[in-house]
């Protein structure tokens, strides 16, 4: 039997910093994407990809927001925008993908699945937003829309600039797993769990209805990876490794860290929220109840031997 393996790409896979997010640019993106992920089929992997959407529904909010104002066309909650996202994203990501795999003389089916979450509506998370959407700002900007709506702005670790902070309650229950795992296993390519999946939550019993949140794609990813017996985790960033001390003079890369030893340097505050410590929570859930490894690189190092932090049990 083949590997499966689950492959989190960062909303940055399609659409870097300092791009304005054309097509074309998130096509190009797409498609070097997706010439990382030759190696792991060559390998002997079969793969579920998931994909962040942060600067994409982002900017759908903003689109909604510019034809409310602009034309009174009827503003979208979260929870569709990320459905938009999931639809528009996995469309790029499949078409660049079946592109690469044409390239490479290699046949696999590509399916994009709308992938919902259970989220609890009483998740302390809404009552404190942490998880960045959309452009960056300078922070007088960003003062003066939080002055001017109910938006609710943080600085970016890495010194980026402010960008929009939204609610990012915990993953519980993830639609159709039973599905991705099966098309997965028989060998086709699965997108799912698109920008974190979309949050949803029982109204009533027997009554689902989406709430205006937006779920960390790690997390549900490494939730996902679990709860379809993953042989390995992949979680994509813009740093080759993790690296104690970030961005100063004692700055250490990890080779290899125990999900203890991740622990430890969660609490003493070596990553920054928004950026690698939900990374770290993630790599910590799926190795504590899997058993298997994660790894934590960047995408030019995708099946590299060596290649990354590997996160293990001991």
């Amino acid at each position: 039997m083949k590997k499966l393996a689950v492959v989190a790409f960062g909303g940055n896979a399609l659409l870097q910093a300092g791009q304005k997010g054309t097509i074309d640019e998130q096509e190009r993106n797409a498609y070097e994407s997706g010439e990382r992920l030759v190696s792991l089929l060559e390998r002997g992997y079969n793969l579920v990809i998931t994909h962040g959407n942060g600067p994409q529904v982002g900017n759908i909010l903003l689109a909604n927001q510019a034809g409310n104002k602009m034309f009174g066309l009827p503003e979208m909650p979260l929870d569709i925008c990320v459905a938009y996202s999931q639809g528009f994203i996995g469309y790029i990501l499949e078409q660049q993908l079946r592109n690469v795999l044409q390239l490479h003389d290699l046949d696999r089916d590509i399916i994009t699945i709308i992938t919902q979450i259970l989220v609890n509506k009483d998740d302390p998370a809404f009552s404190n937003p942490t998880k960045p959407i959309g452009p960056y700002y300078t922070k007088n900007e960003a003062e003066i829309i939080m002055k001017e709506s109910s938006s609710k702005f943080a600085e970016d670790p890495k010194g980026r600039g402010w960008r929009k902070v939204v609610a990012s309650p915990k993953p519980l229950v993830i639609s159709n797993k039973k599905s991705i795992e099966r098309i997965a296993r028989d060998g086709q390519i699965v997108i799912a769990v698109g920008g974190g999946g979309i949050p949803a939550f029982y109204i009533e019993p027997n009554k689902l209805q989406g709430i205006d949140a937006v779920i960390d794609k790690d997390l549900a990813s490494a939730l996902l990876a679990s709860q379809i017996n993953a042989d390995k985790l992949f979680i994509l960033t813009d740093v080759p490794k993790v690296c104690l001390n970030f961005n100063t003079p004692q700055e250490r890369t990890l080779d290899r860290v125990t999900i203890s030893e991740a622990r430890k340097y969660l609490e003493e505050g070596h990553f920054a929220e928004g950026s690698m410590a939900p990374k770290i929570r993630a790599a910590i859930h799926f190795v504590e109840h899997s058993g298997k490894d994660a790894i934590i690189t960047k995408s030019t190092l995708l099946g590299v031997d060596d290649g990354g932090t590997r996160i293990v049990m001991v």
